[in-house]
């Protein structure tokens, strides 16, 4: 296959997306967004541009980021939104249709359940939770109440990962026994930051929320949450659940058997406590994944440093994020087959597609690309990596009772204990 019929293929993929336009006539008209950080008005952004809303409400316990939301939407759309700190206060008195969700992990699930309960749809950043039970809440609450939940796992509507998916279920590349997910950026070591009382314009108590309380620490908040245990799950949180998504895409199977994680923190010398340095094996049915990070030196030695290795009987199928995908034949004498990425910015992505994607869903009263229940499964292969590599041992799933074989200690981080005055989801 010439590289010219997967660019047709591509073409292709981009006409078949839904596309803003006055044809979605009974979309839902008020929109408000819970956490207006850099990624939140990314999407917010969006949903601007495709029209035919009002934004009618902003959440945010930073009143620096709330503040420059407001503006944002006063500027883009002359709406003139209220603004809010706490979250039930926005969706009882401006009872939203549609809600946004892009507070850090930790909140994820109070957000959406709210939300959903409140008879609004949700567009909700990944991964869904911080414990996996979060994710178990927010699916049970979207099937009860009958709304849609679209995951910001956005790659599932970008034309090269379509096309991709496309090309390893053709069987091109072969029968497929193993795949690598991976992502090697180097990054500085970093230095231990002094605790310091919150700045003023941030309500530091409830942007802990229900999570463990620790003193306001810069190398938290603004960004670095991902990178404490208490509020999110290090790089296998942040950036696997998009790659263990694509996997998940491509195989008939729904979850993997056994999972066992090595790794810790051998570089940063900072104030994280999440692996640096993680190797996470997945055992499923007809093949076996791994994850990779690593914060040594990029891999100068190999063509790409983020993306999931697909190893075939045919060949090596590489997909990756900025760098599209590429097909490396077994025969050295066969053409190598590639595809350009096709990303929006700003920050590289196909936020547009997965909002139409979202829209249309809600219109047609189907399952969103990025369903729910996709980012829950996605999102699991995170937090047992992470139980796993907590233990210190491997843990076996029961991917149908969404329970861990046999073994009490790992079943109890499933959930924790919520601080007082929050209460643990159900989905009820």
């Amino acid at each position: 296959m010439q590289r010219r019929d997967f660019i047709k293929s591509g073409a292709m993929a981009i006409s078949a997306l839904p596309l803003y336009g006055s044809t979605f006539l009974n979309l839902p008209k008020r929109i408000a967004i819970i956490g207006t950080g850099w990624w939140g008005m990314n999407i917010l952004n969006e949903a601007m541009a495709a029209g035919n809303c009002t934004i009618v409400g902003v959440c945010d316990v930073d009143e620096n980021a709330l503040n420059a939301a407001w503006q944002t939407v006063k500027k883009v759309k002359g709406d003139d939104p209220k603004k809010y700190k706490d979250y039930r206060d926005m969706i009882a008195k401006e009872k939203p249709e549609i809600v946004i969700v892009a507070t850090p992990d930790h909140w994820h699930a109070l957000n959406a359940i709210e939300a959903i309960k409140a008879g609004a749809h949700v567009f909700m950043e990944k991964p869904i939770g911080h414990t996996l039970n979060e994710g178990k809440a927010i699916l049970r609450a979207a099937r009860k109440y009958g709304r849609k939940v679209q995951v910001d796992t956005h790659r599932r509507l970008s034309p090269h990962n379509i096309s991709a998916i496309e090309f390893l279920k053709s069987g091109k590349a072969g029968k497929i026994t193993q795949v690598k997910a991976f992502v090697n950026y180097a990054q500085p070591v970093g230095s231990i930051i002094p605790d310091s009382e919150a700045p003023a314009h941030i309500d530091w108590n409830m942007w802990v929320g229900p999570a463990p309380y620790k003193p306001y620490n810069t190398s938290i908040h603004p960004k670095g949450f991902r990178y404490h245990s208490d509020y999110a799950n290090g790089l296998l949180g942040d950036w696997g659940i998009h790659w263990f998504d694509q996997i998940l895409w491509w195989t008939e199977e729904k979850w993997p058997k056994t999972v066992f994680s090595t790794g810790g923190k051998f570089i940063k010398q900072d104030n994280s406590d999440v692996p640096d340095q993680q190797l996470v094996s997945f055992a499923f049915e007809d093949f076996d994944l791994t994850w990779e990070h690593k914060l040594c030196a990029t891999n100068n030695n190999e063509k790409h440093n983020v993306g999931c290795y697909f190893y075939g009987t045919e060949g090596t199928f590489h997909l990756g994020w900025l760098d599209g995908w590429t097909f490396y034949p077994r025969k050295k004498d066969q053409e190598i087959i590639h595809q350009d990425a096709q990303l929006h910015q700003p920050d590289q992505q196909n936020i547009k597609e997965a909002w139409a994607d979202f829209l249309q869903s809600i219109e047609s009263d189907k399952l969103p690309a990025c369903d729910i229940e996709k980012g829950f499964r996605a999102t699991n292969l995170s937090m047992l990596g992470m139980i796993s590599q907590n233990l210190g041992r491997s843990v076996q799933w029961d991917g149908e009772k969404n329970v861990i074989i046999g073994d009490e200690l790992a079943n109890g981080m499933l959930s924790r204990k919520y601080r007082d005055g929050w209460e643990y989801p159900t989905g009820e």
